[in-house]
Formats: C-alpha cells, structure tokens, sequence
C-alpha cells in the first residue's frame, strides 16, 4: 500500500494560524523600503496552504485571484469550507506537489507563498517545487518563502534528531503523532536530567528544549517529527533557487530591514564591507543567530531610482489598526528590548489616532512643519509600526469596496466557528488585505449583532452568555474563573460595552463588518 504522507505527519491537524508574510499587498511597502519596483497583484498561489486560514483570508480581503493546494484531504476540506463561506476566487485541492505543479491548467503567478514547507519535504519535492516556481512565476513576480536556518537551530538540531527517533524507535505502536511527542519529549527530558555532556556543551539547546515543552502539541508534530526536516542556510537556499532565475530581494520581516535594531555598529560596519549579497546575509544570520527566515525573491528585479522611490512612498495610505493607547514604545529585536524615541513616534501616532487614512507624503510633511521630525524618520517609524502590526498600508478604495462583502462573509462563518471553538482569532480586512487578531467574544459580539442587526450591548452580552452556558465554560479573571452566572453577565456586558464604543468603529472603517 503506497504511502501518500511521503513522511509527513498526517493524522494531526495543523494549527489555525494566519501568517502575515502570506498576503501580497505587504509586498509593496517592503519592496519601496529596498528600492524595488513591487509586483503585480492579480493571481497568486500557497503550495501547503495548511488548515487554509492563510490563504482564504488573504482571498477574501481582496480581488486576487488564489489556487492552492494541501496533500491534506480534512485540511483542504475545511479550507474550501471557509472558501465557500465568502464566495472568495479561490481555488483550492488536495493534491501533493507532485500532481499540482505539473497541472496545465493553472495560470502564471504574481506571487508565490510557501510557509515553513520547504524545510519539511523531501528533495525530490523540492525540486518539483523550484521548477514550478521556474514555470509559472511571472516576470516580476515574486516567491515568498520561509524556512528553518542555521546556525539557530545549529545546538537544536540533534535534540530534534533525537525526539524523532524515539519516537520512530520507542514510541508506542499505534499511539498516533501526538501520543509520540509526549513520550518523546519526556525521555528527553529524563535523559537531560541525567547532566549529558552535550547539554554541557551546549546550554542553549536545553533552554530551547524548554521553550518548546510548552507549545501546542500540534504543532510540535509538525515541526519536528516529519520524516523529512532540515535547517537550510541563506547561501544553500539561493543555490536551490538559482533554476528558476530568482534573486534575492528583501527579507518579508520589516524589521529585518532597520540594521540599528538588529546589530551593533561594529557589526553594521562589518556587513557593509562585504560585496556580495548572499554572503552578507549569511554573516547576518550568524550575528542575529537566525532560527527562521522569511524571504522574498523575485523574478526579475528592478531597482527605482531615488526620486521614483521617494514619490512611490510619500503616496503610500497607511492606517493605525490599533488605538493609540495600545501602542506600546518598545519592540524586541536580536539585541534585546529597543526603546522608540518618544519624540519621533509619539507625534506621529498622534497624527495616526484618529484611525483615518494618511499618506506617507503627508505625515511627514505634518511631522517636519508641526514637530521637527524629517522624513526619514517617518518613514522609518512607519515601517516598525508596520512591522509591529500596529500600522498597515491600505489597498485601492474599488478593491476594498469589492472584497468588503466576501471579507465580511468571511469573518461571520468564523464568528459562528467560534460558538464551539477557541482555534480562530482573525479577521480579514479589506482595507489591507490582511487580517486582525479579534478574541472569542468579540466574535460572539459580532454574531450577535449580525443576526439581530441591532447594537444592543445587553443582548449582545446574554448571546455570548448562553453560549458559554451550553458548554459549561466560564469566563477567567486573574487566573479564576467567575463564581457565578450573574458575574460572568457582568463581565461579558463591560466587554461588549468596551466592543461597540472601540472596536467596532474599527472594524467597520477596515471594511472587516457591515
């Protein structure tokens, strides 16, 4: 009987995450950052689209085109059932790699997505992947791709080696990938009791092994138990892309691109002595100890000169997506905490406050005449705010007035998924073509809303209550569950209250509900 897995953990279920890297109109403002001309956005394709959030939330939030596929079977499944719920262009199978990319029916793409993936599957399917990036990138499109790196995972990886033979070895027969990685996981740490040598030598490897004792059990068996799994260096990468006429063009992590906030100014100075690009990213990699990259390559770069730059960027219409009180001054980068400068991102998010659309020109203009900051440090603080998901630049008004009613489809099949589940926490919004991260009862808030359509703090309330009710589930304060109905109603009106006075006026500028 043949083996359709081909190694790959199959009977969990990936988590439900959306990755931000996944949707095509972050693109633009990375690629004006790095002085690249951005791509078009009209097809676009995920190879190992997972539970499918991704992919139907980035195709409901906007007029893209989307096929994709996951060898999956109850994966793709619940994907198209997401698809069907916002009547997005989406086109999705559960085929492997090895029957999709030798489809003639698919178009070419402007963008190409694939998260973690190619760290996970076997060479042949690499190869297959690579030539179908070769055959159906378009001129000036662009492959997403992200991936383990050494040398972060340089001390991990043998305990990696370790966890899947146990369970390959040891593990009981029958038991099923999650029971594995309990019993994996607990003869290693049995074993690191013990005081190995190897610890010893490489301390960092226990505190990661620590770490990743607490993460969800399903994604730990799709991090570390496919058969096929390896750590890729930046140099090997560009060698195994190399066929399919790609170059380098920016890292998709914002935050990659501001040097002050990553290295040292002896390292700065270092990497800029180097001529070759593939090489600095591989010194860079060591400097920063890179576990995971996320890197955007593109067929065919162009570069814009300074003043094309200049005047694509001051064009760009950003939004806040959060209140100004959320914002917090301090971000965390390879060199630890990094304070912002209270002066140069305080008036501008002064000026992002009201959550209404501004330009980059305009911002900066305000922050020069009203606030003696210069332009690049707007632009630079845009860029970490974007970087931070606290900001996010705005599609064309007829593509967030056309995807508005299949995001808003979207968003509501997810309020009702969350009546019984706690797995979905985003939103798709059209004015980005992204998401937002929402909680569980603002989703209950948002169901309740839409099927009375009335903005009833109360009721909303008493939905969210007789849901929770039914399923025995209570709300936690501190740490404790409420002691009684009439708390738990209370505390459900106070948030609702705090939904429809903050929230709501939020989501409904981004397009996200009616």
């Amino acid at each position: 009987m043949s083996d359709w897995t081909a190694g790959y953990v199959a009977d969990v279920g990936y988590t439900f995450g959306t990755y931000a890297e996944l949707n095509p109109q972050r693109i633009k403002l990375a690629f004006l950052m790095a002085g690249l001309v951005p791509p078009e956005n009209g097809t676009a394709c995920e190879l190992g689209f997972g539970q499918g959030m991704s992919v139907n939330i980035h195709a409901a939030a906007s007029v893209t085109e989307w096929h994709g596929t996951d060898f999956n079977p109850s994966q793709a499944g619940f994907a198209r059932e997401l698809a069907a719920a916002s009547g997005a262009n989406l086109h999705l199978n559960d085929q492997a790699f090895s029957e999709f990319c030798l489809r003639t029916d698919l178009p070419e793409f402007d963008f190409i997505g694939l998260h973690g993936i190619f760290s996970w599957i076997s060479d042949e399917n690499r190869r297959i992947i690579v030539d179908f990036v070769r055959r159906k990138l378009k001129v000036g499109g662009v492959l997403y791709i992200s991936y383990n790196t050494q040398p972060g995972w340089a001390g991990m990886a043998p305990v990696r080696d370790l966890l899947t033979e146990h369970a390959n070895v040891m593990g009981a027969a029958g038991s099923g990938s999650l029971a594995r990685v309990d019993q994996s996981f607990n003869f290693v740490e049995r074993l690191f009791a013990t005081d190995p040598l190897f610890v010893r030598a490489n301390p960092n490897a226990k505190l990661r092994f620590e770490k990743a004792k607490e993460q969800n059990r399903a994604y730990l068996a799709h991090e570390y138990f496919n058969r096929d799994w390896v750590p890729i260096g930046f140099a090997h990468m560009a060698r195994w892309l190399e066929p399919a006429k790609l170059t380098y063009a920016c890292s998709a992590h914002y935050h990659d691109h501001i040097d002050a906030i990553n290295l040292s100014p002896e390292q700065q100075k270092l990497v800029a002595e180097i001529g070759d690009t593939h090489f600095a990213q591989t010194v860079r990699d060591f400097i920063v100890n890179q576990t995971f990259r996320r890197d955007y390559w593109v067929r065919g770069a162009r570069r814009l000169s300074p003043l094309d730059q200049e005047e694509r960027l001051n064009a760009c219409r950003i939004v806040m997506l959060t209140s100004r009180e959320q914002v917090a001054l301090k971000i965390t980068s390879p060199r630890g905490d990094v304070t912002l400068q209270e002066t140069v991102y305080g008036p501008l998010l002064d000026m992002l406050a009201d959550q209404g659309t501004h330009t980059i020109g305009e911002l900066s203009e305000r922050g020069a005449r009203e606030h003696q900051v210069n332009k690049l440090q707007v632009l630079q603080a845009v860029f970490i705010l974007a970087g931070s998901g606290k900001v996010a630049v705005l599609q064309d008004d007829d593509v967030i007035a056309r995807a508005a009613p299949q995001a808003q489809k979207l968003n509501l099949h997810l309020c009702t998924l969350a009546k019984s589940s706690t797995d979905f926490h985003e939103f798709a919004l059209p004015a980005t073509g992204g998401s937002m991260t929402v909680d569980r009862f603002q989703q209950l808030f948002t169901l309740a809303r839409a099927q009375s359509g009335k903005d009833d703090v109360e009721a909303w309330a008493s939905f969210a209550a007789s849901v929770l009710a039914r399923q025995g589930q209570r709300i936690v304060i501190d740490g404790k569950p409420v002691e009684s109905d009439e708390m738990q109603l209370r505390e459900l009106t106070k948030r609702a209250v705090q939904f429809r006075d903050h929230t709501l006026p939020m989501l409904r500028k981004l397009g996200a509900v009616a």
